[in-house]
Parts: C-alpha cells; sequence; structure tokens
C-alpha cells in the first residue's frame, strides 16, 4: 500500500486499507479478481475491484486487472462469467467451491466500461484509454445486439427465446450508466458512437416510464439492488429519485443495522448497503450516506477486513465470506461520499 500511502486521498480512506489489501491478496498473477480464493470471476465484480484499487493508488494492480480483461474477452466482445449467486453452500458458513455456472450476461459485459472512465478521470491517461477503445466498443455492441424494441436489455444471451428471457430492473439501470460511460469514452477519443446515443436514450426511456418492461417474471422486488439501483442509473429526474428511495426505505432498511439484501430475510449485506450509500449521495443526501456507511463499520474482522453481511437476528457474521466486491464497495462508498479521489463523481453524476 506504499502507493496509497503516499496518495493526497489518504485521510478518509486509510481506514479501508485493510480493505484494498484484501482485494490485492485475493487477485492472482493473471490479473484476475475472482470473488474470492478458489471463487467465481465475472467481469462486473473484477472490475468493480479494480476499481476500487485505482481509488486506493494501486494502479500497477489496477491495470494488471484491465489488461486481464483484454486477454479474456471474446470475439464477440463478450465476456463469459461465473453465476457466483447459483452456488450453494457447502454448510453452515462457506460458499461452495465448486465451478459456478457460466452465462454471457448483458451487464457483465457492459460493466468494464465504467471501470475504464472510471480509471481514466483518476490517471488522465488518453494513451491508456486509447488502448482500451476496441475493447469497449465491441462489448457494448455486443450488448446493445440484445437490446429489445422497447429500450430494455435482455439479462444473459442464453435467455434469449425461453421461459428466463427478462430485462432485470438493476441490471438495466447498470447497463444504461455503462452506456454513459462508454459514450463518454467515445467522445474523448472523438469516435463516433449515435447509435449508442440512441440506444441510451430508448434505455433511459424505459427506466423512467416503462416499469413493466423489467421485471416480467415478477422476481426482483425482492432486491434491494432493484430499489437503489435505478438512482444510480443517471435516468431519473431528482424527483423521481426522492420517491424512489422513500418507496423502498422502510422495506429495505433497518435502523442502526444498514441496508438488506432482500427484503424477506433479516440479512444485512456490506455492499447493498454501500451501493444505497453511493445512491444518496447521487440524491444529495450526503448526511444520510456518512450515517449508513458509519453503521456497517463494525461488520468486518479483527484486521480491518469486511465480512460479507450481519444476521442481525441470530447476531452472526453470515456467511463466513470476504469477498473482494464488498471490499470494493466499501472503498468506493467512501470516495462517493468524502470527494477524495479525481474519479468520485463517477457513480454519482451523469457523464453527459
Amino acid at each position: 500500500m506504499d502507493d496509497f500511502r503516499s496518495s493526497c486521498v489518504m485521510p478518509h480512506l486509510l481506514a479501508y486499507s485493510a480493505a484494498a489489501r484484501r482485494i490485492l491478496d485475493i487477485q492472482g498473477v493473471s490479473g484476475a479478481i475472482p470473488w474470492f480464493e478458489d471463487g467465481p470471476w465475472d467481469s462486473w465484480n473484477h472490475v468493480e475491484s479494480a476499481m476500487a484499487l485505482t481509488t486506493m493508488g494501486e494502479r500497477d494492480a489496477a491495470e494488471a486487472a484491465y489488461r486481464y480483461l483484454r486477454r479474456l474477452q471474446r470475439p464477440d466482445g463478450a465476456w463469459f462469467g461465473d453465476y457466483g449467486n447459483a452456488l450453494p453452500m457447502v454448510d453452515r458458513d462457506y460458499i461452495s467451491r465448486t465451478p459456478a455456472p457460466q452465462m454471457l450476461d448483458t451487464n457483465f459485459c457492459a460493466y468494464p466500461a465504467v471501470g475504464i472512465a472510471h480509471h481514466y478521470l483518476h490517471t488522465d491517461d488518453r494513451d491508456w484509454l486509447r488502448q482500451h477503445w476496441s475493447m469497449i466498443k465491441s462489448a457494448i455492441d455486443f450488448v446493445l445486439s440484445l437490446q429489445r424494441s422497447d429500450g430494455t436489455v435482455s439479462w444473459a444471451y442464453e435467455a434469449l427465446g425461453t421461459d428466463e428471457d427478462d430485462a432485470l430492473l438493476a441490471g438495466n439501470a447498470s447497463i444504461a450508466k455503462s452506456l454513459e460511460c462508454a459514450m463518454f469514452i467515445a467522445r474523448e477519443l472523438e469516435e463516433k458512437h449515435e447509435p449508442w446515443c440512441i440506444a441510451h436514450r430508448a434505455l433511459t426511456n424505459a427506466l423512467m416510464s416503462k416499469p413493466d418492461a423489467f421485471d416480467r417474471r415478477k422476481t426482483g422486488a425482492r432486491f434491494a439492488m432493484d430499489w437503489y439501483y435505478p438512482v444510480l442509473s443517471a435516468a431519473l429526474t431528482q424527483s423521481a429519485i426522492s420517491d424512489q428511495l422513500q418507496a423502498g426505505w422502510s422495506k429495505f432498511v433497518i435502523p442502526d443495522q444498514g441496508c438488506r439484501c432482500v427484503a424477506d430475510e433479516p440479512w444485512v449485506t456490506v455492499a447493498e448497503t454501500c451501493e444505497l450509500a453511493i445512491a444518496l449521495v447521487a440524491a444529495g443526501q450526503r448526511d444520510n450516506a456518512i450515517e449508513l456507511l458509519d453503521r456497517i463499520l463494525d461488520i468486518r474482522d479483527d484486521d480491518g477486513v469486511f465480512w460479507m453481511g450481519w444476521q442481525y437476528e441470530e447476531r452472526l457474521y453470515w456467511p463466513k465470506e470476504k469477498p473482494s466486491w464488498t471490499q470494493a464497495a466499501v472503498i468506493l462508498a467512501a470516495d462517493a461520499i468524502y470527494g477524495t479521489s479525481r474519479s468520485s463523481q463517477l457513480l454519482t453524476r451523469s457523464l453527459l
């Protein structure tokens, strides 16, 4: 962490240096950042972790992660991602290390654009940005090949033409942010991107005015991400943002605890709490964001590394996992709240 310790962003982020070390410990020599040792890998969580490394001054490790993405990308622009949420628990405490199902998830494939824009804002390295243009272009073109006429994007290539086909609300909100970042990159590099602008308008219009186009299988309403991710999409007006946050607050936020992952379980998760804190910053509610971040500071081990979550009825850390993306969410939330890095506003304001 030597680079970080000499950085000007140290005062507010030093408290999270153990979280950054955890990401570095998980990262392999190839540059890959799986969920945890011998765990699943997907491009979304890999990129979120790389963004956290950039924020913490670990530029070499972050750029190794992006080089890994370039090497692993398929000719069609996509990345296979391990669907880690499908993994069973091996026992009461730990997630199985067996191979997870692989899918071409559109949200996973779009998100590298966010990471590349984030790293560029932090480093101002236009040559590095240019090196990643073809990767972003082909990834976004792949994702938009699965956009429907109503503006929504199917969640996975494998779901097309099956009963599983759907437009996931959180995923589409994240894709909207990825499209915004891709358009920003194209503008910085003076590359043509008019079809992306059209696709972005269609998607943000759907997020604003076509609620029935999403979650057609009615499986998403229990997830906190479907509640707050539209705020992070930069598609909503300020009044709509306030209404959105107010509508789900009592359903998902447990006083003095944090944000539940799902509405029907007594389980506060660090990542969801931190992402909600970022959404609050985007809504202009910084004091509430600080309060929310403070609630999860005790959900970590003696070394300062964050557990996935807290089961507040049984009063135990559960599961006993410390994923890379959990650490990343905390770092990015702290950066968004305190504005400590040059890229701190990426997730809370539009780049367009």
